[in-house]
């Protein structure tokens, strides 16, 4: 019978790399730790650091969600210059078993696990048992998956690159907003506009199409001065992320029929709090012609429980055949 545990889990995004430890199975997750990617420059070196900066062992499992498509045994970042061989890494790390998963299948594993005080509903609508979710989020991409429900009760992660999807404009100010990215990166996906860079997008297409000067901000400042109301552009752009997020939500939800309920992650909605209520988000989700009475029912809902996907990496290992 191989050897479980000890367990390292993490959750790598184009920024941060976050870990954490699991001692044996009847043990919660410690000695959580987070690191910039840019400090590292491998997969490799970043974990090395943190067993030793943890002072742990050899794990004898590794599983971590990662910020890219995951098709074979070679993964490269989207929004990062790491790349390496899953099979090179174990074999590299010297343990039995090395799991890499999506960042946002690793948060949807976690979804079947997370207390009604690991999130804050926004809007109406009631989960039904058993059907399909979802989790988006947007961080420094925006990330997207599924859950649905297996054989025996067993749930089954569904990753995709949903960030990338082509972005829909439902007003004419959308529309030029939608031209704008459209002239500068020849396709407006998506995580053009509803990611951290996305913010920034937002707020230089605002900016270009009132003919006002754009000033060098980055997202976190765009966010504070429309929250502040102290920048009637960055006010402008917050709105058009909260609408865009709704649109894009919507269509998840009606493309996987979630009604078990549509739960947002990543970086930047959470940081938000409340004032995330005041965006159009939820208005747009449910403004979806004649399935708007359809959406209404479905529940939408901030996950505010810490590092969730480490959670899921977790799930993801207990649900793995030996």
């Amino acid at each position: 019978m191989a050897q479980a545990f000890p367990r390292l889990l993490g959750d790598i995004g184009g920024t941060n790399a976050r870990w954490a430890w699991q001692q044996d199975a009847g043990s919660g997750l410690s000695r959580a730790s987070t690191y910039p990617c840019a400090q590292f420059e491998s997969v490799q070196a970043v974990i090395e650091h943190y067993l030793l900066d943890q002072r742990l062992p050899r794990p004898a499992r590794v599983a971590f969600g990662i910020a890219t498509p995951i098709t074979g045994d070679v993964v490269t970042m989207t929004n990062h210059h790491w790349s390496f061989s899953v099979a090179a890494l174990q074999a590299a790390l010297g343990v039995e078993r090395c799991l890499v998963i999506n960042d946002f299948e690793a948060i949807a594993a976690a979804l079947p696990t997370l207390t009604a005080a690991d999130s804050r509903r926004v809007g109406g609508g009631v989960a039904v048992p058993g059907a399909p979710l979802a989790v988006l989020g947007p961080g420094t991409g925006l990330g997207v998956a599924g859950l649905v429900q297996g054989a025996a009760g067993r749930p089954i992660g569904i990753a995709g690159e949903g960030g990338h999807v082509t972005l829909a404009a439902a007003n004419a100010r959308e529309a030029s907003v939608l031209a704008h990215l459209q002239g500068r990166y020849g396709h407006a996906s998506a995580e053009r506009a509803i990611s951290g860079p996305g913010l920034v997008n937002l707020y230089e297409a605002v900016c270009a199409l009132d003919a006002r000067p754009a000033v060098a901000l980055p997202p976190a400042e765009v966010v504070d001065r429309a929250l502040a109301g102290s920048d009637a552009a960055c006010v402008e752009a917050l709105q058009l992320f909260g609408g865009f997020l709704g649109n894009v939500a919507g269509n998840l939800a009606l493309t996987l029929g979630a009604r078990g309920g549509i739960f947002l992650g990543g970086g930047i909605v959470p940081r938000l709090g409340t004032a995330f209520d005041t965006l159009p988000f939820r208005a747009r989700f449910e403004d979806k012609g004649r399935f708007r009475a359809y959406l209404e029912r479905i529940p939408t809902s901030v996950i505010t429980a810490p590092a969730p996907a480490l959670y899921g990496t977790a799930n993801a290992l207990d649900a793995m055949v030996d």
